[in-house]
């Protein structure tokens, strides 16, 4: 009955979330911008504000950038921390945008109504249903659920360079029994979700060098070492015919997907074929054993992502050029190591060279691993029991191919798990003109984090 009374207040007192949501999208918080400085400290104060209102013991932290809003509360039970950013991608081309991005409006669309502004899905709105969760909660109880730790980053769309020291530094008041991030979103429009594996990332860019000049290839082709084909003969070697990659114990810390999870992938029925029609193509190019979603989920990858050399502007200019780049990255899973992944890459090129050439390096070898949340932990059983009597659907656990640093961070410098749980749809055009959250997602989304607080914060 008290989940219910929580679940009827949020449902009157949704005018006035919607309200405060609206006056934090007005602020513009983008943090890449020294300009906007100023909007950044003053959306974190506003949030800080909010949090002591609701009795959160909440301040904004300065940092060599801009502030972290931290907020504790509560004693008893199970230590949650939430995670959110207040701050936003920058709005260009404003030429692209139907109204001011900072001038937050509720439209009516074929779909249903949506918020839109900068900011409402990625990541204000989805910040939001967590806070005013914890608002209802306090209306109906008195009290918050749990002992609970809000964590607020004003850096993430630009690259979060005050997040490691400050998690170092905070590592005792910050750590908690599970973190739940609120930047994700949706499997499908209705069926919610819980990111319980992000794939790492390891990159670089090199240069391979033969000849000490550009030449005449009148003179010297067929003689001297041409770096694009040098180059280009090692990045296509990146992979065998079946889509494997060929670097020697590439696959050594790959784990297979457990049973259990890869027959509920299965069921989650993913149409492959539409997900690359909507892109003009229709063929899966991975490895044919696996499934489209362990390809983008779960298995590792190696990617050119740029490659140049010789004249490319108008006309023609036969040369043979002097050098040859390329820009190569990872996407790595389970317990591959960057460091290692990107030693064996380096090596397995090196390797390659004929005699006359060499590769110039110009990065250091580093990168963020995989995520991996260990399910066994009942407590993701129970978010997900909760968010399927929400939604109506079974919800699923989900992988990412992308990352999500912030969840890797937790897990390295604070040794906890993290639970990543968003309302987000596909066609919110975060980072893009026009962003957009939907009515339902931010309301439902509110409801949801209550019935995930009334099974967790006990």
């Amino acid at each position: 009955m008290t989940l219910d009374a929580v679940l009827a207040r949020i449902d009157a007192d949704l005018p006035q979330s919607l309200d405060r949501l609206m006056d934090l999208l007005r602020i513009p918080s983008i943090s890449t911008d020294p300009a906007f400085k100023a909007d950044c400290a003053r959306a974190a104060d506003w949030l800080a504000a909010d949090l002591q209102s609701l009795g959160f013991d909440a301040s904004a932290r300065p940092t060599p950038g801009h502030p972290m809003v931290v907020g504790h509360a509560g004693g008893g039970g199970r230590h949650l921390l939430f995670y959110g950013h207040y701050d936003v991608q920058p709005v260009d081309p404003l030429s692209l945008w139907e109204r001011d991005p900072f001038d937050p409006e509720i439209q009516e669309t074929a779909k249903g109504r949506v918020i839109r502004a900068r900011g409402s899905a990625d990541d204000k709105g989805q910040l939001m249903t967590f806070v005013e969760a914890c608002r209802a909660w306090k209306a109906v109880h008195g009290s918050l659920p749990g002992k609970l730790t809000i964590f607020l980053e004003g850096e993430e769309e630009s690259g979060s360079p005050s997040l490691i020291p400050f998690l170092q530094q905070n590592a005792a008041e910050l750590r908690a029994d599970l973190a739940l991030i609120c930047d994700t979103g949706m499997f499908e429009d209705n069926i919610p979700a819980i990111t319980t594996m992000l794939r790492g990332l390891a990159k670089s860019e090199f240069t391979l060098h033969a000849a000490d000049r550009d030449l005449h290839s009148g003179s010297y082709g067929g003689l001297a070492r041409n770096p694009i084909h040098v180059l280009t003969r090692i990045l296509a070697g990146l992979h065998d015919d079946h889509g494997r990659v060929t670097i020697p114990g590439f696959y050594d810390d790959v784990a297979e997907l457990p049973d259990a999870l890869r027959q509920q992938w299965q069921g989650l029925a993913f149409d492959h074929a539409r997900y690359l029609g909507d892109i003009g193509l229709h063929l899966p190019a991975g490895e044919p054993d696996r499934t489209p979603l362990e390809m983008i989920w779960s298995r590792p990858t190696a990617e050119v992502n740029g490659i140049w050399g010789g004249y490319t502007g108008a006309g023609f200019k036969t040369v043979l050029p002097a050098e040859a780049s390329a820009k190569v990255s990872f996407r790595l899973v389970s317990d591959q190591d960057p460091v290692k992944i990107m030693t064996a890459f380096r090596a397995w090129a090196e390797a390659q060279l004929p005699a006359d050439c060499r590769i110039e390096w110009h990065d250091e070898i580093e990168g963020n691993p995989a995520s991996v949340m260990s399910i066994a932990d009942p407590a993701f059983e129970a978010a997900r029991q909760a968010l399927s009597e929400e939604w109506g659907r079974p919800a699923a656990f989900i992988g990412a191919g992308g990352s999500i640093p912030i969840a890797g961070y937790f897990k390295t410098y604070l040794g906890m798990d993290a639970m990543l749980i968003g309302f987000g749809r596909d066609d919110d055009q975060i980072h893009s003109p026009n962003e957009k959250y939907d009515l339902e997602c931010f309301h439902k989304g509110i409801r949801s984090w209550a019935r995930v607080l009334a099974r967790l914060a006990g």
